[in-house]
């Protein structure tokens, strides 16, 4: 990996501590599990940057946001956020940036791949670590996730392609 892109990754990571940052102080805890704002910097950094650097920032990111702020708490949600933003970091690299494939299909597909691993984390964490807190059912929370973070996922929708447009177009200007 070169040292631009290092930096890069670097950014999306900062952003992606940040991000929650700012939601949570204006809107409290329940904003960033509504609106989703650390997995903005995630996807687009993995279309942006390729799957390397996509799975680098999905769990670098929480892992330093927690150490930092305290979110995501470290038991129950840090491992299974590890494992859904290292999974969209990864898979939208792959599908957008090396399989160059569209963008709305590639974050579906992106959304939905994470979803899955989170449940088995989730699984993992039921059945293998007893945390009873969670809910074992892998349909009943990914059914959570998703309806507590649609507006997030509507305006990961709307935003990513308005941003990937904007980073495609300053890394053809060659603007540094």
């Amino acid at each position: 990996m070169d040292i631009k892109k290092v930096v890069y990754t670097a950014f999306f990571i900062t952003l992606g501590i940040v991000f929650p940052l700012i939601f949570h102080m204006t809107g409290g805890p329940g904003l960033g599990r509504l609106l989703l704002p650390m997995h903005l910097p995630v996807l687009i950094g993995g279309a942006f940057l390729g799957p390397l650097s996509g799975l680098i920032m999905g769990m670098i990111t929480p892992l330093l946001s927690s150490f930092f702020t305290g979110m995501p708490p470290v038991i129950p949600m840090l491992p299974i956020m590890v494992f859904e933003l290292g999974t969209y970091g990864l898979v939208m690299g792959y599908l957008f940036f090396k399989l160059k494939l569209n963008v709305y299909l590639s974050l579906l597909v992106t959304m939905i791949f994470g979803r899955i691993i989170a449940s088995f984390v989730v699984l993992i964490l039921v059945y293998g670590f007893g945390l009873s807190q969670l809910n074992a059912n892998p349909f009943i929370y990914i059914y959570g996730t998703i309806t507590a973070g649609l507006p997030g996922i509507v305006g990961q929708l709307i935003l990513i392609p308005i941003f990937l447009k904007y980073l495609k177009r300053y890394k053809n200007n060659k603007l540094s």
